[in-house]
């Protein structure tokens, strides 16, 4: 097939190279460079970059609502479209360009986690399940009808990246099989009354609430792992992120007191306490917990809070 991508973040990479190996590409459609880095300079998104490597026409535009897209897409003479967290809302005349239309792969099991965070979603609200949807685009936010679905588990230990970079590579396999199986799939409507939204994660989503049940706790910082980290306020005033972590059980202590855990220290929750395993300390690079203590000195009693 002749096939129009669109996608940005090195998630998107996986679909990209199993499509350059299975079909003609005729175009790759991302977003327009960044800043990005310390120094702020203009960055290519990952997308761009694999595109222009392999040989494929790219476009960047800042906006597909602008009424000139439709008609230079059809122009491209593509089959399909295939979308990848691509990261602009497409409009009807858009999706239609293509002779069969536009096809997601969407990081969940829909309808649950429409939107443009569903993997962090799904781990903070404690899911030990998630998965592949592909589905047939319309111009709602991941409310197509579905067209295949694989299920995988989320394990307890997992973070939003871990499972990231394994959906990355099932969201390749299942497009393929998606396209392969094209003319035979019965497209499914969603169960719109059991939709739950996923929207783009903001640095308040990772702020630790110690009145919450430890393992609750836990799973804001595997959510928020890679970004936009979990954070609590050290004993001396200083911002902590808390990059991994477990739970475990404890005696009953003030949500946020430092609390004697082995040979350790454990942070107590509303129910429970949290072990922080891998921590960064404010404008330092991250350290394992038990290092992070020997240079902070504290002891039991010592209160962390709220960032």
């Amino acid at each position: 097939m002749r096939v129009l991508f669109y996608g940005t973040p090195a998630f998107a990479l996986p679909t990209l190279d199993a499509l350059l190996r299975h079909h003609e590409v005729v175009t790759a459609i991302t977003q327009p460079d960044r800043p990005a880095h310390r120094g702020q300079r203009l960055t290519p998104p990952p997308v761009k970059e694999r595109a222009l490597a392999a040989g494929i026409p790219v476009l960047q535009p800042p906006r597909l609502r602008d009424p000139e897209w439709p008609e230079r897409l059809v122009a491209l003479g593509a089959d399909v479209a295939v979308v990848v967290a691509f990261g602009q809302i497409l409009p009807k005349p858009v999706l239609d360009a293509p002779r069969r239309g536009s096809i997601n792969v969407h990081a969940s099991i829909l309808p649950r986690y429409r939107g443009a965070a569903p993997i962090a979603w799904a781990i903070m609200r404690g899911e030990t399940e998630t998965g592949i949807t592909t589905f047939q685009m319309d111009p709602g936010m991941d409310t197509g009808d579905v067209l295949l679905m694989v299920r995988t588990p989320i394990g307890p230990e997992e973070t939003a990246g871990d499972v990231a970079e394994r959906l990355s590579r099932l969201g390749a396999d299942v497009l393929i099989d998606t396209l392969a199986r094209l003319d035979a799939l019965v497209p499914t409507p969603q169960r719109h009354e059991d939709a739950t939204l996923a929207p783009r994660l903001k640095k308040t989503d990772g702020l630790l609430d110690w009145t919450h049940p430890a393992r609750a706790l836990v799973n804001v910082v595997r959510g928020c792992n890679p970004w936009p980290g979990a954070t609590t306020r050290a004993p001396r005033g200083r911002q902590l992120t808390i990059w991994r972590a477990r739970a475990v059980d404890a005696p009953a202590a003030a949500p946020g007191t430092a609390v004697r855990h082995g040979d350790s220290l454990a942070i107590a929750a509303g129910s429970g306490a949290v072990v922080p395993l891998v921590v960064q300390p404010e404008n330092r690079r991250e350290v394992s917990w038990d290092d992070y203590l020997r240079g902070a000195r504290l002891e039991p009693g010592a209160r962390f809070a709220a960032a």
